[in-house]
């Protein structure tokens, strides 16, 4: 289905019953790159996929993100599908950031937070000119959108850098999906857009994080083994940071979903759901 939510048409799969979990994947993944995990979920929790501006099969984005703004795109999702009591939110890589805004923002509307090899940035700043950054970037996918790069490369670049994110082997996703997604210019530009403005988005967290406090619901940090000693490190720092659960996902790669996707319904479904 595609829901209206701040004027873009958002790209939404919702199965399942039960208390809501909200699934958001990392930068430049889809709706379907969850689709290992959903059968464990889906018995259990009534489970929302959406694709964020630029992702997917969602309209292109009208803004550049911010903490803020994918929190409340999170809530928006919700009231739209008519959710008005509190969801787990699951957010994988730079979603890390998105999911864990949202439980900041909307303490009431959380019911528990699972962060998957989540992206860390320990002492993100506001990054310098990012007027002029964002327009450079813009620029970038723009020109590269008019050499065709898309629809020449955008399928085959999606393959090989989910082969390389992961220990499991190839991509298993779908070559009609994969097509329909990564040979737009829309997709490209949503990535560029989302890429650019990283260091902001994690800026912006790392303020929230010192104004406002996590909820007292569940909370627990995901890692990929494979990531290597120092990366798990990072990650089970964040975990001691935010006082949640550390988990590891011995030898799967930075697509843990993919991996280990046992392991992720695993740590979403101890979230005791809330009447």
């Amino acid at each position: 289905m595609f829901l209206n939510v701040g004027g873009v048409a958002h790209h939404v799969v919702v199965e399942g019953t039960g208390p809501v979990v909200v699934l958001s994947a990392g930068l430049g993944m889809s709706w379907f790159d969850w689709d290992p995990v959903v059968p464990s979920l889906a018995a259990h929790r009534t489970v929302v996929r959406f694709d964020r501006p630029g992702h997917g099969l969602s309209g292109p984005a009208p803004v550049p993100p911010s903490a803020a703004g994918e929190a409340g795109r999170i809530a928006g999702l919700l009231d739209a599908l008519g959710v008005a009591g509190p969801a787990t939110v699951v957010g994988h890589s730079i979603a890390g950031f998105h999911a864990e805004a949202f439980a900041r923002l909307y303490p009431d509307r959380t019911a528990g937070l699972v962060l998957v090899d989540s992206s860390v940035e320990e002492h993100a700043r506001p990054p310098a000119a990012p007027a002029l950054r964002l327009a450079l970037a813009r620029a970038a996918a723009a020109a590269l959108c008019r050499a065709g790069v898309p629809a020449a490369l955008g399928p085959a670049l999606r393959r090989a850098t989910v082969r390389a994110s992961r220990t499991g082997g190839a991509d298993p996703a779908p070559r009609d999906l994969v097509r329909s997604c990564y040979r737009t210019s829309r997709v490209l530009r949503g990535m560029v857009l989302e890429n650019a403005t990283y260091g902001a988005v994690a800026a912006e967290l790392r303020c929230l994080r010192r104004e406002l406090g996590l909820p007292a619901v569940p909370v627990t940090v995901l890692a990929g083994g494979a990531g290597g000693p120092a990366w798990t490190a990072r990650q089970r720092a964040l975990a001691s940071a935010l006082r949640a659960r550390f988990q590891l996902a011995a030898g799967a790669g930075h697509l843990v979903m993919l991996d280990a996707p046992g392991v992720v319904a695993g740590a979403v479904l101890p979230t005791p759901p809330l009447p």
